[in-house]
Protein backbone atom coordinates (compact mmCIF):
# COMPACT_ATOMS: atom_id res chain seq x y z
CA UNK A 1 0.00 0.00 0.00
CA UNK A 2 0.93 3.33 -0.81
CA UNK A 3 0.81 6.79 1.36
CA UNK A 4 -1.65 7.78 -1.76
CA UNK A 5 -4.19 4.63 -0.82
CA UNK A 6 -4.70 6.50 2.58
CA UNK A 7 -6.56 9.26 1.23
CA UNK A 8 -4.54 11.93 2.85
CA UNK A 9 -4.37 15.51 2.08
CA UNK A 10 -1.75 16.52 -0.63
CA UNK A 11 0.28 18.35 1.69
CA UNK A 12 0.54 15.43 4.09
CA UNK A 13 1.68 13.94 1.39
CA UNK A 14 4.24 16.57 0.57
CA UNK A 15 5.30 16.37 3.97
CA UNK A 16 6.03 12.71 4.20
CA UNK A 17 8.34 12.49 0.89
CA UNK A 18 10.32 15.35 2.34
CA UNK A 19 10.67 13.03 5.68
CA UNK A 20 12.36 10.48 3.30
CA UNK A 21 9.21 8.03 3.82
CA UNK A 22 7.87 5.84 0.83
CA UNK A 23 5.46 3.68 1.78
CA UNK A 24 3.15 3.31 5.19
CA UNK A 25 3.98 0.32 7.59
CA UNK A 26 2.36 -2.27 8.98
CA UNK A 27 1.10 0.11 11.72
CA UNK A 28 0.22 2.84 10.12
CA UNK A 29 -1.51 0.89 7.20
CA UNK A 30 -3.53 -0.70 10.05
CA UNK A 31 -4.02 2.22 11.91
CA UNK A 32 -4.65 5.33 9.97
CA UNK A 33 -7.66 4.13 7.75
CA UNK A 34 -9.71 3.30 11.25
CA UNK A 35 -8.54 6.78 12.95
CA UNK A 36 -9.95 8.71 10.03
CA UNK A 37 -13.28 6.90 10.93
CA UNK A 38 -12.96 7.80 14.39
CA UNK A 39 -12.40 4.33 15.58
CA UNK A 40 -11.34 3.95 19.07
CA UNK A 41 -7.95 2.16 18.63
CA UNK A 42 -5.86 -0.04 20.91
CA UNK A 43 -2.26 -0.78 19.59
CA UNK A 44 0.79 -2.37 20.48
CA UNK A 45 3.99 -0.80 18.75
CA UNK A 46 7.28 -0.97 19.83
CA UNK A 47 9.61 1.16 18.92
CA UNK A 48 10.76 1.27 15.05
CA UNK A 49 7.49 0.50 13.78
CA UNK A 50 6.35 4.29 12.53
CA UNK A 51 3.79 4.56 15.12
CA UNK A 52 3.69 8.60 15.44
CA UNK A 53 3.18 9.29 12.37
CA UNK A 54 0.51 6.56 12.48
CA UNK A 55 -1.40 8.68 14.71
CA UNK A 56 -0.19 12.38 13.74
CA UNK A 57 -1.45 11.50 10.00
CA UNK A 58 -4.78 11.22 11.24
CA UNK A 59 -4.85 13.61 13.46
CA UNK A 60 -3.47 16.10 10.90
CA UNK A 61 -6.16 15.22 8.30
CA UNK A 62 -9.12 15.76 10.68
CA UNK A 63 -8.22 19.02 11.87
CA UNK A 64 -7.38 19.89 7.66
CA UNK A 65 -10.57 18.25 6.81
CA UNK A 66 -12.61 19.93 9.61
CA UNK A 67 -11.18 23.65 10.29
CA UNK A 68 -12.41 25.87 12.95
CA UNK A 69 -13.78 29.44 11.91
CA UNK A 70 -11.65 31.22 14.78
CA UNK A 71 -8.86 30.69 17.61
CA UNK A 72 -9.45 28.02 20.18
CA UNK A 73 -7.72 25.63 23.01
CA UNK A 74 -5.99 22.41 21.48
CA UNK A 75 -8.48 20.12 19.81
CA UNK A 76 -5.78 17.56 19.47
CA UNK A 77 -4.34 16.16 22.72
CA UNK A 78 -1.28 13.97 22.80
CA UNK A 79 -0.07 12.53 26.15
CA UNK A 80 3.70 10.64 26.35
CA UNK A 81 5.55 9.88 29.50
CA UNK A 82 8.60 12.03 29.25
CA UNK A 83 9.31 15.43 28.13
CA UNK A 84 12.05 14.05 25.77
CA UNK A 85 9.66 11.70 23.65
CA UNK A 86 7.17 14.73 23.60
CA UNK A 87 9.90 16.70 21.88
CA UNK A 88 10.33 14.36 19.34
CA UNK A 89 7.08 13.77 18.76
CA UNK A 90 6.49 17.82 18.25
CA UNK A 91 9.31 17.75 16.00
CA UNK A 92 7.93 15.48 13.58
CA UNK A 93 4.25 17.44 13.83
CA UNK A 94 5.95 20.25 13.45
CA UNK A 95 7.12 19.17 9.85
CA UNK A 96 3.70 17.92 8.84
CA UNK A 97 1.72 20.97 9.54
CA UNK A 98 4.90 23.59 8.12
CA UNK A 99 3.02 25.73 5.98
CA UNK A 100 -0.65 25.63 7.19
CA UNK A 101 -2.21 27.59 9.52
CA UNK A 102 -2.30 24.89 12.25
CA UNK A 103 -0.09 25.62 15.60
CA UNK A 104 1.76 22.69 17.64
CA UNK A 105 2.35 23.33 21.51
CA UNK A 106 4.27 21.25 24.38
CA UNK A 107 3.45 21.20 27.54
CA UNK A 108 6.29 19.63 29.71
CA UNK A 109 8.64 20.00 32.46
CA UNK A 110 12.03 21.79 32.17
CA UNK A 111 10.52 24.85 30.50
CA UNK A 112 8.74 27.75 32.66
CA UNK A 113 4.99 28.76 32.85
CA UNK A 114 4.93 31.76 31.24
CA UNK A 115 6.25 30.55 27.48
CA UNK A 116 4.24 26.92 27.80
CA UNK A 117 1.11 29.36 28.84
CA UNK A 118 1.96 31.91 26.22
CA UNK A 119 1.90 28.66 23.78
CA UNK A 120 -1.38 27.36 24.61
CA UNK A 121 -3.28 30.43 24.66
CA UNK A 122 -2.47 30.90 20.78
CA UNK A 123 -4.92 29.26 19.68
CA UNK A 124 -3.17 26.39 19.98
CA UNK A 125 -4.55 23.43 17.54
CA UNK A 126 -1.82 20.37 18.52
CA UNK A 127 -0.34 19.77 21.97
CA UNK A 128 1.75 17.24 23.39
CA UNK A 129 2.29 17.11 26.82
CA UNK A 130 3.52 14.94 29.80
CA UNK A 131 0.97 13.63 32.61
CA UNK A 132 1.96 15.72 35.48
CA UNK A 133 3.00 19.05 34.23
CA UNK A 134 -0.34 18.97 32.18
CA UNK A 135 -2.39 18.37 35.42
CA UNK A 136 -0.37 21.65 36.84
CA UNK A 137 -2.10 23.53 33.88
CA UNK A 138 -5.88 21.84 34.22
CA UNK A 139 -5.88 22.46 38.11
CA UNK A 140 -4.74 26.53 37.60
CA UNK A 141 -7.55 26.10 34.69
CA UNK A 142 -4.63 27.60 32.38
CA UNK A 143 -5.52 24.82 29.79
CA UNK A 144 -9.36 24.03 28.92
CA UNK A 145 -10.01 20.34 28.01
CA UNK A 146 -13.70 20.97 26.10
CA UNK A 147 -12.19 21.41 22.79
CA UNK A 148 -9.89 18.01 22.96
CA UNK A 149 -11.92 16.03 19.68
CA UNK A 150 -8.72 13.51 19.58
CA UNK A 151 -6.60 12.12 22.49
CA UNK A 152 -3.71 9.85 21.66
CA UNK A 153 -1.97 7.77 24.68
CA UNK A 154 1.25 6.78 23.66
CA UNK A 155 3.63 4.70 25.24
CA UNK A 156 0.79 4.13 27.61
CA UNK A 157 2.68 1.06 29.56
CA UNK A 158 5.44 3.33 30.04
CA UNK A 159 3.15 6.28 31.78
CA UNK A 160 1.30 3.77 33.99
CA UNK A 161 4.67 2.34 35.53
CA UNK A 162 5.11 5.62 36.05
CA UNK A 163 2.26 5.99 38.45
CA UNK A 164 0.38 8.70 36.03
CA UNK A 165 -2.48 6.20 36.65
CA UNK A 166 -4.40 9.19 38.31
CA UNK A 167 -3.66 11.74 36.28
CA UNK A 168 -4.23 10.14 33.37
CA UNK A 169 -7.82 9.23 34.67
CA UNK A 170 -8.06 13.09 35.75
CA UNK A 171 -7.19 14.12 32.24
CA UNK A 172 -9.55 11.65 30.47
CA UNK A 173 -12.47 12.76 32.44
CA UNK A 174 -11.80 16.68 31.58
CA UNK A 175 -11.69 15.17 28.16
CA UNK A 176 -15.10 13.53 27.95
CA UNK A 177 -16.49 15.27 24.93
CA UNK A 178 -14.13 13.95 22.68
CA UNK A 179 -14.53 12.06 19.36
CA UNK A 180 -11.83 9.59 19.05
CA UNK A 181 -8.90 7.79 21.55
CA UNK A 182 -6.14 6.11 20.55
CA UNK A 183 -4.00 4.33 22.76
CA UNK A 184 -0.41 2.88 22.00
CA UNK A 185 1.62 0.86 23.82
CA UNK A 186 4.87 -1.32 23.42
CA UNK A 187 2.69 -4.66 24.93
CA UNK A 188 -0.74 -4.67 25.85
CA UNK A 189 -0.52 -7.03 28.55
CA UNK A 190 -0.85 -6.63 32.31
CA UNK A 191 -4.19 -6.23 34.85
CA UNK A 192 -3.22 -2.71 35.22
CA UNK A 193 -2.95 -1.62 31.52
CA UNK A 194 -6.04 -3.81 30.38
CA UNK A 195 -8.12 -2.19 33.38
CA UNK A 196 -7.51 1.03 32.21
CA UNK A 197 -8.28 0.33 28.32
CA UNK A 198 -11.54 -0.89 29.31
CA UNK A 199 -12.39 2.48 30.93
CA UNK A 200 -11.15 4.75 28.41
CA UNK A 201 -11.75 3.40 25.29
CA UNK A 202 -14.84 2.50 23.43
CA UNK A 203 -15.35 -0.81 21.66
CA UNK A 204 -11.31 -0.62 20.05
CA UNK A 205 -9.88 -2.49 17.34
CA UNK A 206 -6.99 -3.71 18.96
CA UNK A 207 -3.90 -3.65 16.88
CA UNK A 208 -0.51 -5.48 16.69
CA UNK A 209 2.48 -4.54 14.89
CA UNK A 210 5.59 -6.29 15.00
CA UNK A 211 9.34 -5.09 13.36
CA UNK A 212 8.69 -5.72 9.88
CA UNK A 213 10.94 -8.20 8.26
CA UNK A 214 12.49 -6.41 5.66
CA UNK A 215 13.24 -3.67 8.59
CA UNK A 216 14.38 -6.76 10.60
CA UNK A 217 16.72 -8.09 7.88
CA UNK A 218 18.61 -5.25 8.33
CA UNK A 219 19.35 -6.29 12.04
CA UNK A 220 22.48 -8.61 12.32
CA UNK A 221 21.80 -10.67 15.82
CA UNK A 222 23.79 -13.13 17.08
CA UNK A 223 25.03 -14.49 20.69
CA UNK A 224 27.73 -14.91 22.70
CA UNK A 225 27.51 -17.74 25.62
CA UNK A 226 29.29 -16.98 28.91
CA UNK A 227 30.37 -19.51 31.44
CA UNK A 228 30.01 -17.14 34.36
CA UNK A 229 29.16 -13.30 35.34
CA UNK A 230 33.07 -12.47 35.31
CA UNK A 231 33.13 -14.40 31.56
CA UNK A 232 30.26 -12.05 30.72
CA UNK A 233 31.83 -8.76 31.90
CA UNK A 234 35.16 -9.65 29.95
CA UNK A 235 33.29 -10.37 26.64
CA UNK A 236 31.44 -6.77 27.03
CA UNK A 237 34.56 -5.62 27.67
CA UNK A 238 36.24 -6.99 24.99
CA UNK A 239 32.93 -5.90 22.29
CA UNK A 240 33.16 -2.20 23.54
CA UNK A 241 36.67 -2.20 22.81
CA UNK A 242 36.66 -3.03 19.49
CA UNK A 243 38.44 -1.08 17.31
CA UNK A 244 36.28 0.37 14.37
CA UNK A 245 37.17 0.07 10.89
CA UNK A 246 37.90 3.44 9.23
CA UNK A 247 34.77 2.70 6.53
CA UNK A 248 32.57 1.88 9.13
CA UNK A 249 30.27 4.82 11.66
CA UNK A 250 31.67 5.49 15.03
CA UNK A 251 29.70 3.20 17.25
CA UNK A 252 27.05 4.26 19.39
CA UNK A 253 26.06 1.69 21.80
CA UNK A 254 22.88 0.72 24.25
CA UNK A 255 23.21 -1.78 26.83
CA UNK A 256 20.19 -3.08 28.31
CA UNK A 257 20.39 -4.75 32.41
CA UNK A 258 17.49 -5.86 33.98
CA UNK A 259 17.33 -3.74 37.13
CA UNK A 260 18.41 -0.31 38.60
CA UNK A 261 20.89 -2.13 41.30
CA UNK A 262 22.26 -4.50 37.82
CA UNK A 263 23.34 -0.95 35.95
CA UNK A 264 24.45 0.77 39.17
CA UNK A 265 26.75 -2.81 39.21
CA UNK A 266 27.64 -2.51 35.55
CA UNK A 267 28.28 0.81 35.34
CA UNK A 268 31.17 0.83 38.20
CA UNK A 269 32.55 -2.38 36.48
CA UNK A 270 33.01 -0.30 33.49
CA UNK A 271 34.58 2.84 35.07
CA UNK A 272 37.20 0.16 36.33
CA UNK A 273 37.99 -0.90 33.30
CA UNK A 274 38.23 3.05 32.34
CA UNK A 275 35.64 2.28 29.38
CA UNK A 276 33.39 5.49 29.48
CA UNK A 277 29.95 5.10 29.67
CA UNK A 278 26.42 6.82 30.75
CA UNK A 279 23.61 5.81 32.02
CA UNK A 280 19.46 6.14 32.45
CA UNK A 281 17.75 5.09 35.15
CA UNK A 282 14.30 5.07 36.76
CA UNK A 283 13.80 7.87 39.16
CA UNK A 284 16.62 9.76 37.83
CA UNK A 285 17.03 13.58 38.32
CA UNK A 286 15.29 15.39 35.05
CA UNK A 287 18.59 17.48 35.07
CA UNK A 288 21.15 14.63 34.95
CA UNK A 289 18.99 12.71 32.76
CA UNK A 290 19.01 15.42 30.05
CA UNK A 291 22.74 15.36 30.20
CA UNK A 292 23.29 11.87 30.08
CA UNK A 293 21.00 12.02 26.60
CA UNK A 294 22.82 14.84 25.71
CA UNK A 295 26.26 13.65 25.39
CA UNK A 296 25.42 10.23 24.04
CA UNK A 297 23.39 12.12 21.16
CA UNK A 298 26.54 14.27 20.66
CA UNK A 299 28.51 11.27 20.87
CA UNK A 300 30.99 12.58 23.59
CA UNK A 301 29.93 9.15 24.81
CA UNK A 302 29.03 6.26 22.68
CA UNK A 303 28.05 3.90 25.52
CA UNK A 304 24.58 3.67 27.15
CA UNK A 305 23.60 1.45 29.79
CA UNK A 306 19.96 1.79 30.65
CA UNK A 307 16.76 -0.29 32.08
CA UNK A 308 13.74 -0.52 29.72
CA UNK A 309 11.58 0.76 31.82
CA UNK A 310 14.11 3.92 31.99
CA UNK A 311 15.08 3.60 27.68
CA UNK A 312 11.60 3.78 26.88
CA UNK A 313 10.29 6.38 24.21
CA UNK A 314 14.10 7.35 23.57
CA UNK A 315 14.58 7.40 20.08
CA UNK A 316 18.43 8.68 19.41
CA UNK A 317 19.55 8.25 15.58
CA UNK A 318 22.25 6.26 14.57
CA UNK A 319 22.65 3.37 17.21
CA UNK A 320 25.04 0.99 15.51
CA UNK A 321 24.85 -1.42 18.31
CA UNK A 322 22.70 -3.12 21.29
CA UNK A 323 23.69 -5.62 23.84
CA UNK A 324 21.31 -7.48 25.82
CA UNK A 325 23.80 -7.64 28.79
CA UNK A 326 20.68 -9.25 30.50
CA UNK A 327 17.83 -11.08 28.37
CA UNK A 328 14.68 -9.08 28.87
CA UNK A 329 11.81 -10.93 30.49
CA UNK A 330 9.70 -11.85 27.41
CA UNK A 331 10.41 -12.06 23.45
CA UNK A 332 8.90 -9.10 22.56
CA UNK A 333 10.65 -6.92 24.57
CA UNK A 334 13.58 -8.58 22.58
CA UNK A 335 12.13 -7.23 19.45
CA UNK A 336 11.72 -3.75 20.88
CA UNK A 337 15.15 -3.41 22.26
CA UNK A 338 16.71 -4.48 18.75
CA UNK A 339 14.60 -2.63 17.07
CA UNK A 340 16.33 0.73 18.23
CA UNK A 341 19.16 -0.21 15.58
CA UNK A 342 18.89 -0.20 11.82
CA UNK A 343 16.82 2.76 12.11
CA UNK A 344 16.37 5.21 8.52
CA UNK A 345 17.40 2.48 6.26
CA UNK A 346 20.39 1.61 8.13
CA UNK A 347 22.35 -1.27 8.92
CA UNK A 348 22.74 -2.73 13.06
CA UNK A 349 23.86 -5.26 15.35
CA UNK A 350 22.40 -7.03 18.13
CA UNK A 351 24.21 -8.95 20.61
CA UNK A 352 23.13 -11.20 23.24
CA UNK A 353 25.00 -12.23 26.23
CA UNK A 354 24.04 -15.57 27.30
CA UNK A 355 24.36 -17.68 30.52
CA UNK A 356 22.95 -21.07 31.56
CA UNK A 357 19.72 -19.52 32.78
CA UNK A 358 18.95 -17.37 30.06
CA UNK A 359 18.68 -20.94 27.65
CA UNK A 360 14.78 -20.81 28.23
CA UNK A 361 14.42 -16.98 27.36
CA UNK A 362 16.69 -17.42 24.23
CA UNK A 363 14.60 -20.61 22.73
CA UNK A 364 11.27 -18.19 23.14
CA UNK A 365 13.33 -15.40 21.58
CA UNK A 366 13.82 -18.03 18.82
CA UNK A 367 10.43 -19.19 18.63
CA UNK A 368 8.96 -15.59 18.52
CA UNK A 369 11.33 -14.12 15.91
CA UNK A 370 11.15 -17.66 13.94
CA UNK A 371 14.71 -17.91 13.30
CA UNK A 372 17.74 -19.41 14.75
CA UNK A 373 20.24 -16.60 16.40
CA UNK A 374 23.73 -17.27 15.06
CA UNK A 375 26.67 -18.41 17.84
CA UNK A 376 29.46 -16.34 17.21
CA UNK A 377 32.79 -16.44 20.07
CA UNK A 378 36.00 -14.03 20.91
CA UNK A 379 38.88 -15.88 20.01
CA UNK A 380 40.59 -15.23 22.99
CA UNK A 381 37.52 -15.76 25.02
CA UNK A 382 36.02 -19.19 24.14
CA UNK A 383 33.68 -20.59 26.39
CA UNK A 384 34.61 -23.57 28.42
CA UNK A 385 31.14 -25.27 29.05
CA UNK A 386 28.65 -26.69 26.20
CA UNK A 387 25.81 -24.37 25.25
CA UNK A 388 23.16 -25.25 28.02
CA UNK A 389 19.86 -27.07 26.78
CA UNK A 390 16.54 -25.07 27.16
CA UNK A 391 14.32 -27.09 30.26
CA UNK A 392 11.84 -29.65 28.99
CA UNK A 393 8.99 -27.71 30.02
CA UNK A 394 5.39 -29.20 29.93
CA UNK A 395 3.06 -27.28 27.06
CA UNK A 396 -0.50 -26.26 27.93
CA UNK A 397 -2.05 -28.94 25.48
CA UNK A 398 0.38 -31.68 27.05
CA UNK A 399 -0.84 -30.89 30.38
CA UNK A 400 -4.58 -30.42 29.93
CA UNK A 401 -4.55 -33.57 27.54
CA UNK A 402 -3.10 -35.51 30.57
CA UNK A 403 -5.32 -33.65 32.70
CA UNK A 404 -8.02 -34.96 31.01
CA UNK A 405 -6.38 -38.52 31.16
CA UNK A 406 -6.22 -38.30 34.52
CA UNK A 407 -9.53 -37.53 35.05
CA UNK A 408 -11.06 -40.45 32.88
CA UNK A 409 -8.76 -42.60 34.79
CA UNK A 410 -10.24 -41.57 38.26
CA UNK A 411 -13.84 -41.74 36.78
CA UNK A 412 -12.92 -45.78 35.83
CA UNK A 413 -11.47 -46.18 39.08
CA UNK A 414 -14.47 -45.08 41.12
CA UNK A 415 -16.80 -46.63 38.66
CA UNK A 416 -14.72 -50.10 39.88
CA UNK A 417 -15.00 -49.57 43.51
CA UNK A 418 -18.63 -48.78 43.26
CA UNK A 419 -19.30 -52.22 41.46
CA UNK A 420 -16.58 -54.18 43.55
CA UNK A 421 -18.28 -52.19 46.64
CA UNK A 422 -22.08 -52.97 45.55
CA UNK A 423 -20.55 -56.83 44.53
CA UNK A 424 -19.37 -57.41 48.26
CA UNK A 425 -22.19 -56.08 49.75
CA UNK A 426 -24.34 -58.47 47.65
CA UNK A 427 -22.18 -61.43 48.60
CA UNK A 428 -22.42 -60.16 52.32
CA UNK A 429 -26.16 -60.19 52.27
CA UNK A 430 -25.81 -63.97 50.65
CA UNK A 431 -23.71 -65.16 53.47
CA UNK A 432 -26.34 -63.36 56.04
CA UNK A 433 -29.71 -65.11 54.77
CA UNK A 434 -27.39 -68.51 54.60
CA UNK A 435 -26.62 -68.14 57.96
CA UNK A 436 -30.01 -67.86 59.18
CA UNK A 437 -31.06 -70.99 56.99
CA UNK A 438 -33.63 -68.84 54.59
CA UNK A 439 -33.64 -68.72 50.73
CA UNK A 440 -31.18 -66.35 49.20
CA UNK A 441 -34.62 -64.80 47.70
CA UNK A 442 -36.54 -65.12 50.79
CA UNK A 443 -38.59 -61.47 51.25
CA UNK A 444 -37.34 -59.88 48.04
CA UNK A 445 -40.52 -60.41 46.20
CA UNK A 446 -43.05 -57.57 47.27
CA UNK A 447 -46.04 -59.65 46.05
CA UNK A 448 -44.81 -62.77 48.13
CA UNK A 449 -47.62 -64.25 50.39
CA UNK A 450 -45.65 -64.37 54.08
CA UNK A 451 -45.41 -67.89 55.79
CA UNK A 452 -48.21 -67.67 59.05
CA UNK A 453 -46.23 -69.42 61.73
Amino acid sequence: MSFEALELDQHLLNAIAKMGHTRPTSIQTLAIPLAMDERDIMASAPTGTGKTLAFLLPAVQRLIDFPRRKGGSARILILTPTRELAVQISGVASALVEGTQLVVGNIIGGVSYQEQEEVITDSVDIVIATPGRLMEYIDSEAFDCREVETLILDEADRMLDMGFIKAMDRIVGETRWRKHTALFSATLEGRGLREFCRDVLRNPAQLTAEVSRRESGKILQWVHLADSPEHKLQLLAAILEQPVKEEEQQQKVIVFVKTRDRLTELVAQLAELQIPCTYLRGEMDQEKRNLALNQFRAGNINILIATDVAARGIDVPDITHVINYDMPRSADIYVHRIGRTARGGKKGIAISLIEAHDVDMLAKVERYTDQIIKRRVVKTLRPTHKEAQPSQRKTKNNVNKKSKNREEELKKEQKAKRLKKKEDMGKQRHRNIKAKGKPSWAGKGKTENKTEE
